[in-house]
């Protein structure tokens, strides 16, 4: 890969972060439901939505953040492979503790074995997401979105 990084925008660091947080609700739900289900039973619906419904939005600030602390890192660099690892780790490391204190809450007093089962499971599960989501978002070329964005613009105004 070994491609000189380009420092993103905001616009794009949204963007990216709205794109991963629907992959990754999505996966917070199916994690907890099943894990919910295997451990009690039956599957907590309710309880899984609201796992995902309050991580939702406070990964999708902290992801963003999280971003804009790799752009100041990564600026005038050649992206590797490992360097992707990397910031996958860290933000597994935010994303998981988060994970495991917003599951314990929701699931209640003694379910700490539950929400440490949804956590580590989607360690496993969004470190995998998470590292193809950059190699993907590094194939859209910098200002492809705005470009598009402003031919839309332009249809309109």
């Amino acid at each position: 890969m070994n491609k000189a990084y380009a420092k993103e925008s905001h616009l794009r660091s949204i963007l990216k972060g709205l794109s991963w947080r629907l992959v990754a609700m999505l996966d917070t739900f199916i994690v907890a439901l099943i894990i919910t289900w295997i451990i009690y039973g039956s599957p907590q619906l309710e309880k899984s939505l609201w796992i995902m419904i309050i991580e939702t939005p406070l990964k999708l600030v902290i992801y963003y953040f999280h971003e804009r602390f790799w752009q100041l890192l990564w600026k005038n660099k050649n992206i590797e492979s490992k360097d992707i690892i990397y910031k996958t780790i860290s933000w597994r490391l935010i994303a998981t503790s988060m994970t495991f204190i917003i599951s314990g809450s929701i699931l209640g007093k003694g379910a700490e074995g539950a929400a440490l089962a949804i956590a580590l499971t989607e360690l496993i599960s969004k470190t995998i997401l998470y590292f193809f989501h950059e190699k993907l978002w590094l194939k859209i070329s910098r200002g492809k979105i705005r470009n598009k964005f402003n031919q839309l613009k332009s249809k309109f105004i």
